[in-house]
């Protein structure tokens, strides 16, 4: 049976929401873009930064994967990438010149087909990396997998023990860049050596999805460098097993200090107004000594109130500091040392942004924070601080935002495990809201997103459907819908274009072209919609279905008239073509594979500083197709 849920608060809400401070919340596991201080770069263009580098490591420029070989990459000349390639004589590991305790890694990696290698952390806790795209049940083994521990004395069989599989399968096709991000902490040691404190990985990210959380490792893991325990370590990429290729290597090392707030005082105003007042002139309605700062401490739920903490700050280290302040439907300040360093005075959501850095001495620092509670029935804030050698955390209590805007412990999900399911939403797509899109999910585990309006495929995924839980929060009046798996972007603009000379810069908006008529969509007998719109003269039909034998999306447009068309496929800081005809974008990493093109040409434009893949159509009836791949 064919399921189309289409949510009716969609259009009730549709004019009560406000694009203002919008933007959908990260599905529970997905990455957030958090402001951050500047991360120490392992620069891949000279060496100093290693050991000594076996000769199985090489700089190169540009590199990609040989598809019809299997763990081969091939290199061009050039600095910025380091590219293992072993072989039976030299396959040696790759050693960063200075050691580490606790850490946060992000690099960029490229895995060629059937390729393995791993990132040791002090050289003996290991995150695997793997080709291992396609994988439904991924195992510690595979990309971003934790691997296991090793003890022939187990006896045969059970020599693997711990070792920890990704959440979800996050990992790319061979031959696109894929992204980690890794924060590791190292073990702890009493004063005579004893360790108190197993190796914990707090966080492992694969292509901004959360695969790892706060897990344990007793001790190194297979094929380690050492068999020991030390509280630091160099960091060690594996160049004995397979090829793989390395740019983007930055790094954070911290000490395991936090700041700390002392010598608190908590007053307590009414709060009748948006914008603040001189509280000096003001009589609090309480005023008591406290520990922490919290929205939590308000006396009356339910009324406008304003909180003023007043105290200082322990600063363990001296250096910049970076301040992130963020409200839930309010107001407020932060003052450090008498400067303002964040003015939120105002009306302003958990989106906002409210940063600011200052350079701060070791030692006790003054401090005020003002939070105006001044819609009645909402309330939170948080408040986080990085500083140097000081990892990111929260200076409020968990509490703070324990019903700040946060999705529910039960996540509202659409699944798509039996029928093709159809879901209306509202979206946000690179940080703006768009009003009538559809999401498309299959049993097969391949979804999609398209803008109805704009004629655009805004996003596909593989793994769960639908995360409606935005839709459905307080009173749903954001109407958003979130990817629950490992998603891709693409460039959202309107995909067809009156462009009979092929030049000139893309427009912004199919529906602002003279001659377009949206036309809806078709279910075919697997209730997969077939999307339709007319141009001018030329009937449009836009046909999308997950691949039968891997994880792609396959693309049939057919034209139909007098076209003078262009679509739009892909657009990014650079497309090439591979010697075997596909297509590569490369900041967004997805390939595109095109079927037979008949007297369409695909060509790579420059347009606006962008790269733009686009198929020019001449009159007539022709049929585009192709596969998107990631």
């Amino acid at each position: 049976m064919k399921k189309i849920i289409i949510s009716l608060l969609f259009l009730v809400f549709f004019s009560a929401c406000s694009d203002k401070n919008e933007r959908a919340d990260a599905p529970l596991d997905k990455e957030v873009l958090l402001p951050f201080l500047p991360f120490n770069t392992i620069a891949l263009d000279q060496t100093t930064d290693f050991k000594e580098i076996p000769e199985n490591w090489n700089m190169a420029g540009t590199v990609y994967a040989d598809m019809s070989n299997e763990k081969t990459l091939v290199m061009a000349e050039g600095k910025g990438i380091l590219v293992n390639m072993p072989n039976d004589q030299n396959k040696g590991h790759l050693f960063t010149a200075f050691d580490h305790g606790d850490m946060e890694l992000e690099v960029d990696v490229m895995m060629p087909q059937g390729s393995n290698s791993g990132l040791y952390f002090q050289g003996r806790y290991e995150v695997q990396l793997l080709d291992s795209w396609g994988v439904k049940n991924p195992q510690h083994l595979d990309m971003g997998g934790i691997y296991h521990r090793w003890d022939d004395a187990r006896g045969k069989g059970n020599e693997g023990y711990e070792g920890s599989a990704p959440k979800i399968n996050a990992a790319k096709a061979p031959g696109l860049w894929q992204h980690l991000k890794i924060v590791f902490h190292a073990p702890r040691f009493d004063e005579e050596g004893n360790k108190i404190k197993n190796a914990k990985f707090e966080e492992v990210w694969l292509n901004g999805v959360l695969i790892q959380e706060n897990l344990e490792v007793t001790g190194p893991t297979r094929s380690s460098a050492f068999e020991d325990e030390k509280p630091k370590g160099p960091l060690m990429v594996q160049g004995d097993h397979g090829a793989v290729a390395l740019k983007n290597l930055k790094y954070k090392l911290y000490k395991g200090e936090n700041v700390q707030l002392k010598d608190m005082t908590l007053r307590e105003y009414p709060s009748d107004s948006v914008m603040l007042v001189n509280l000096d002139s003001l009589t609090p309605l309480r005023e008591l000594a406290v520990d922490t700062v919290s929205a939590e401490m308000v006396s009356a739920k339910r009324d406008p109130r304003l909180l003023r903490f007043s105290g200082k700050m322990l600063i363990p280290q001296a250096g910049d500091y970076l301040f992130d302040y963020r409200i839930h439907d309010g107001g407020g300040l932060l003052i450090v040392e008498n400067d303002t360093l964040i003015n939120l005075d105002g009306d302003y959501t958990l989106d906002s942004l409210g940063v600011g850095t200052k350079q701060l001495k070791a030692g006790e620092v003054p401090f005020e924070l003002i939070y105006n509670k001044h819609r009645g029935w909402r309330q939170g804030f948080s408040l986080e601080v990085e500083g140097p050698g000081i990892q990111k955390h929260a200076l409020h209590t968990p509490g703070s935002l324990s019903r700040a805007g946060h999705l529910p412990a039960d996540v509202i999900m659409v699944n798509a495990t039996e029928d093709v399911t159809l879901q209306r939403s509202f979206w946000i797509h690179k940080g703006k809201k768009r009003t009538h899109c559809i999401s498309v999910g299959t049993p097969q585990g391949i979804h999609y997103t398209y803008d109805l309006d704009k004629a655009a495929l805004l996003q596909v995924w593989n793994g769960s459907f639908f995360d409606a839980t935005e839709m459905w929060l307080d009173r749903g009046e954001k109407q958003l819908g979130l990817p629950a798996g490992f998603t891709v972007s693409f460039h959202g603009d309107a995909q067809f274009a009156n462009m009979p000379d092929g030049s000139g810069p893309w427009p912004e908006f199919a529906s602002a072209q003279e001659g377009f008529k949206a036309g809806g969509y078709i279910l075919n007998d697997a209730g997969l919609p077939a999307f339709h719109y007319k141009i001018g003269t030329t009937d449009i039909t836009d046909a999308l279905k997950p691949s039968s034998d891997m994880r792609a999306l396959e693309r049939s447009i057919r034209f139909n008239g007098n076209t003078g068309l262009a679509h739009k496929l892909a657009e990014g800081n650079q497309i090439e073509v591979l010697p075997d005809g596909t297509y590569i974008v490369n900041d967004e990493s997805y390939f595109i594979k095109f079927g037979d093109l008949d007297d369409l040409k695909p060509q790579v434009r420059q347009s606006n500083g962008k790269d733009e893949l686009v198929v020019n159509v001449p009159t007539g009836t022709h049929t585009l197709n192709y596969t998107i791949i990631w």
